[in-house]
């Protein structure tokens, strides 16, 4: 009777969030691509944009990442300067961006060497990096993008076009998601409906709610005006979760945000390994929900009673006979006359109704995944195991929150983390 009552919270669970999800997808802006065609005269007037990307231990990344810009506009030298910022790598990045510059010989890329930081004062993440950048950059626009991104054609000039039509000061998108190992497949299509569920799009698009803030730090474009208006990234120097701040800032500051479905103008893969996906996301969650313990066990709670929960009341199903009791009753008992068969077994209905009700929540991470799809263009690939998927994701609320708190472990690509007192 417990499991049942707890796959009954587990569905309420279900419908809650399938519910909101549907609203968050339904509500979000899609860009428009027709507004990338650009004549040459209108190329005259277009303004000039500066694509800035941090780049630290993207040996892997940054070459394709640098193609895919370059390739994805014909706007010429006075139109795009491409920004790349090696920050002190301790790989190849430097080394492959200079090699890539030299053999394009592409006058709209330059690869710039970071500088050493601070040490008067704690720049967290990429935002020394891309606060050298901005000195250099001359566009009227800046457009942040990270070294696992790749721009799709016309993505810039969409994206630019949108701001100037709808008056945005910063004009931020959630990019299609690439996953290819295991481990991605397992939490990053859970993460990214996390993601849209709790920063709805039309609250967080509604000037009026101010406490409604969102950016996604893998596609930025601000005026240069409003950048500078909000102190840019030089103001949030000591935030790990920069982008959500940077947001934050714009719309206190009276500006407008604009969040996009954006998964036609790029994609993203953000991480290639399980280790990778733990540094990652237990670096950013705790302080996404702005040191909330309370969120933390929140989302745990939703996400083991949404994912786990139904395939947990079928093991148990499975290991205290209830499947062998049924098959038994099935094939023995009901061909016998309605007059001789006592309902002797009242676990019987309790132990079909459990299965019933496991059976409409796992088909729901289905539903959950196809939805999000909508928005990620990600494929509902390994859907059945949701079970495991959810388990990994309250791991790393919880462990988030230890982590920030504690500083146990708290890194990003070995280099320490420290919390903003």
């Amino acid at each position: 009777m417990i499991l049942l009552t707890l796959l009954i919270f587990s569905l309420i669970v279900s419908r809650a969030y399938t519910k909101n999800l549907r609203r968050s997808v339904e509500n979000a802006p899609r860009t428009d691509r027709s507004l990338a065609k650009l004549s040459p005269e209108s190329t005259a007037q277009f303004p000039k944009v500066s694509v800035i990307v941090p780049a630290y231990n993207e040996a892997e990344n940054i070459r394709d990442c640098a193609i895919a810009i370059l390739e994805s506009t014909p706007l010429s030298v006075g139109n795009l300067e491409v920004l790349i910022v090696d920050d002190r790598s301790t790989d190849d990045t430097k080394a492959i961006g200079q090699t890539l510059q030299q053999h394009l010989n592409d006058p709209r890329l330059k690869i710039l060497a970071g500088q050493p930081r601070p040490t008067n004062q704690y720049w967290a993440g990429k935002n020394w990096a891309c606060a050298q950048a901005v000195q250099i950059a001359t566009g009227d626009f800046l457009l942040f993008i990270d070294a696992d991104v790749r721009l799709k054609p016309g993505a810039i000039e969409t994206a630019i076009a949108t701001a100037e039509t709808e008056k945005i000061d910063l004009f931020t998108c959630m990019p299609a998601l690439v996953c290819e190992c295991f481990a991605e497949w397992l939490v990053q299509p859970i993460m990214f409906n996390n993601l849209a569920l709790c920063f709805d799009f039309t609250a967080v698009n509604d000037p009026s709610k101010t406490d409604s803030a969102f950016a996604a730090g893998p596609f930025m474009l601000f005026r240069r005006s409003a950048y500078e208006k909000i102190g840019g990234h030089e103001a949030v120097a000591s935030e790990i979760v920069e982008d959500v701040e940077l947001a934050r800032r714009i719309k206190r500051a009276g500006l407008k945000l604009g969040l996009y479905s954006g998964s036609n103008l790029a994609s993203v893969q953000m991480y290639r390994s399980w280790s990778a996906l733990w540094e990652g996301w237990t670096k950013n969650l705790y302080l996404g929900a702005n040191r909330s313990w309370g969120m933390m066990v929140y989302m745990a709670t939703i996400m083991l009673f949404l994912y786990p929960m139904p395939w947990l009341a079928l093991g148990i199903l499975l290991a205290n006979g209830g499947f062998t009791e049924i098959l038994t009753i099935t094939n023995y008992q009901l061909p016998i006359t309605n007059y001789q068969l006592p309902i002797t077994n009242y676990q019987l209905p309790i132990t079909w109704l459990t299965i019933c009700l496991s059976v409409i929540v796992i088909w729901q991470h289905y539903n959950l995944r196809r939805l999000g799809a909508e928005i990620s263009e990600c494929p509902t690939k390994y859907w059945w195991l949701g079970g495991f998927g959810g388990a990994l994701v309250a791991a790393m609320a919880i462990g988030s929150a230890i982590k920030t708190e504690t500083g146990w472990g708290w890194t990003w690509r070995g280099r320490t983390l420290q919390i903003k007192s």
